[in-house]
């Protein structure tokens, strides 16, 4: 089983790499480009069939390493 992990910055914390990103597209003439946001993206491939514990891990494993709750944001997918 494969689990997909996005990790993305809170919307109330200040994401300084998403604007530096949105300056830089400006400058290069990208200018419909709104608000960027910084994130991370994560595959995990899991030694599992069971669903439910899979989901449980990857929950466990996201709460203890992969993001920083405080300031992150963080889904996944699971794919067979």
């Amino acid at each position: 089983m494969k689990a997909m992990v996005y990790v993305t910055i809170k919307a109330n914390v200040l994401d300084p790499q998403g604007n530096a990103v949105q300056d830089a597209l400006h400058t290069m003439g990208f200018d419909e480009v709104g608000k960027v946001r910084i994130g991370k993206y994560m595959e995990l491939q899991l030694n599992t069939s069971d669903r439910a514990q899979a989901e449980e891990r990857v929950k466990a494993m996201c709460e203890k390493l992969l993001a920083n709750t405080v300031i992150e944001d963080y889904r996944f997918e699971l794919e067979d």
